[in-house]
């Protein structure tokens, strides 16, 4: 029997919102319910997202976004539709909200960006994470600037508000959307509270074996 298609999450929010321990918060939530989970994240690691990251620091504007969709369109074919379509729950570490955010303080016009993504696939649970602008600074300065956005002092603020943006723009297209503020929980409170989000019917049926049809003597 073909496997049913798994549930697509998207994981976006400013640098140092705390991303990355929330993916393995969830990751860990999720697989303990016996649920199959593939991670992955953008800009990818193949030889486009590889680009992108290579060059980030002197690539602007238009030009990295239409690298960005680029890639995107390609994560799409190549990796997250085939494990979609095996069963897989996929979690992606930024998706189209970060593009909505990061191209924006780019300078690139909202039109533009939601034209050129206007086919991505769209994720089932578009999770948002938001914190208060003093605390994402205080974490960037701590580790350290790892691109060019955080050497604006007033980078994590806008950030901030243009994810609300994203969120309500999102909405505007059907999608569902979790807006969590990871101020003061921790990474097992923040995946539980996506855990929570994702429908009983998804979880249950994720989890279950799929059956076999008797065979016949």
């Amino acid at each position: 029997m073909k496997p049913k298609r798994g549930m697509f999450i998207t994981i976006d929010g400013p640098s140092g919102v705390g991303k990355s321990t929330t993916i393995r918060a969830l990751h860990q939530e999720l697989t303990a319910r016996g649920i199959p989970v593939h991670r992955t994240a953008e800009p990818t690691t193949s030889d486009l997202g590889r680009f992108i990251r290579a060059h980030f620091s002197h690539i602007r504007g238009h030009a990295l976004a239409c690298l960005v969709a680029a890639d995107r369109y390609e994560h799409v074919a190549q990796e997250i539709r085939p494990r979609l379509s095996a069963g897989d729950t996929v979690i992606s570490d930024r998706y189209l909200a970060s593009t909505l955010v990061m191209q924006q303080l780019d300078g690139v016009p909202l039109k533009f960006l939601l034209d050129l993504n206007a086919n991505v696939l769209m994720p089932d649970l578009a999770v948002i994470l938001t914190a208060a602008p003093a605390l994402i600074a205080d974490r960037i300065s701590a580790r350290g600037p790892r691109n060019r956005f955080h050497l604006d002092p007033t980078a994590p603020g806008r950030e901030v508000l243009l994810y609300k943006a994203a969120a309500q723009t999102l909405m505007t297209t059907h999608v569902k959307v979790l807006v969590v503020n990871t101020g003061g929980a921790t990474p097992s409170e923040v995946a539980a509270t996506i855990t929570d989000a994702i429908p009983c019917s998804s979880i249950a049926s994720a989890a279950s074996p799929q059956s076999t049809p008797p065979q016949e003597p």
